[in-house]
């Protein structure tokens, strides 16, 4: 068949390639504008586009694709039979829906109706899920609410990031759009209805629907009274944006373990010894560490331990959090003993100190 892909991210990248590896017609690729990116503000193309033009594919770049009716013109003039959409980054209206004869069909990162949205491989992170995965969807006007043609989970573990899980899905994601192009075109052409009728698609019915929503900058600020677990899947859910401060300065954590002794083997060695030192009987996670008002207590993003060659155990909200990984203003990536000689911390230091002296 021949495909128009519709992708912009190096998360599309993927598909891209195993499409063009697994021997389809590429008549074309839209994606997003170029941007200003970096710390030079210079104007660069999307991975996708950047990928498209090294393979020769033509690229289509509308700044709104509902309102560029010359552009809807050309990529129908494309004759493409389907078309496959990753990551796109603008929802296609239904004169563009209705164009190729086989569908327009989403690889969505998630397994839906879960985390409809543009974001759902971080608020899967932020929420604590334990598996997650890829649909290859029909797609409608609606946001996410097409049939589910095939799809594949994959499990989550405790320190899986941000960039790992995505790396993971948009492998997988790759790998299910080739699965899918003969079925769909065995399918054959016609109306909607009967093509996915023909396909046996599962409707996502409407329990258990839930949206990704856009991140604000607050999302990415730590708040030290949350329990160990909620700082622990922010850290990872935002790799690599969720900060605190350092003596006045930015300090962005990159990796993280809640010392919660009922992870068991989930946790690294290093950390599920500092999960016992530090356990405290019936507490559990989300259980008040801190109190202020009582002498001898700790306080939330209070350095509680500095765990030589691993790095900070912090106060929160309830059980320690482990720093094991982080970047300070200024200062390159570093974890245990050097991050420890940037930091140069203590028993009793605090995290969470602005420039302005306020504390988050």
């Amino acid at each position: 068949m021949n495909i128009l892909f519709w992708g912009t991210p190096a998360y599309a990248v993927a598909s891209l390639n195993a499409l063009v590896a697994a021997g389809h017609q590429l008549v074309g690729v839209v994606s997003q504008p170029d941007r200003r990116r970096g710390r030079g503000k210079q104007l660069q193309a999307s991975p996708v586009k950047a990928r498209a033009l090294e393979l020769g594919i033509p690229v289509f770049t509308p700044e709104r694709i509902r309102r560029d009716l010359d552009c809807q013109a050309q990529l129908r003039a494309l004759a493409a039979d389907v078309y496959v959409v990753v990551a796109f980054g603008q929802i296609l209206p239904a004169a563009v829906l209705a164009q190729p004869a086989y569908g327009c069909w989403n690889g969505h990162g998630s397994l839906l109706p879960r985390w409809r949205g543009a974001g759902p491989i971080q608020w899967c992170l932020i929420e604590g899920d334990r598996q997650t995965g890829v649909g290859i969807m029909a797609m409608e006007e609606g946001l996410d609410t097409g049939p589910v043609l095939l799809e594949q989970s994959i499990p989550i573990g405790l320190r899986d990031n941000a960039q790992q899980l995505a790396e993971r899905l948009a492998s997988l994601t790759g790998s299910l759009l080739v699965q899918a192009m003969p079925l769909i075109e065995a399918a054959g052409p016609g109306p909607e209805a009967e093509r996915l009728a023909r396909l046996g698609v599962r409707a996502q019915g409407e329990q258990g629907i839930t949206y990704a929503r856009m991140l604000h900058k607050d999302d990415y600020q730590i708040d030290w009274n949350a329990s160990a677990l909620t700082i622990h899947r922010q850290v990872m859910g935002l790799y690599p944006g969720a900060h605190s401060f350092w003596r006045g300065k930015r300090l962005k954590l990159l990796d993280s373990e809640p010392l919660v002794t009922r992870l068991g083997s989930e946790l690294s060695p290093e950390a599920a010894e500092l999960a016992q030192r530090w356990a405290a009987p019936g507490l559990v996670d989300g259980a008040p560490l801190a109190d202020p008002d009582q002498p001898g207590k700790q306080t939330a993003g209070q350095v509680l331990e500095v765990a030589e060659g691993v790095g900070l155990v912090v106060a929160t909200g309830g059980c320690p959090l482990l720093i094991r990984s982080a970047q300070l203003e200024g200062k390159q990536v570093a974890s245990g003993s050097i991050l420890l000689q940037q930091l140069d911390p203590a028993a009793g230091d605090q995290l969470g100190q602005r420039p302005d002296g306020a504390t988050e």
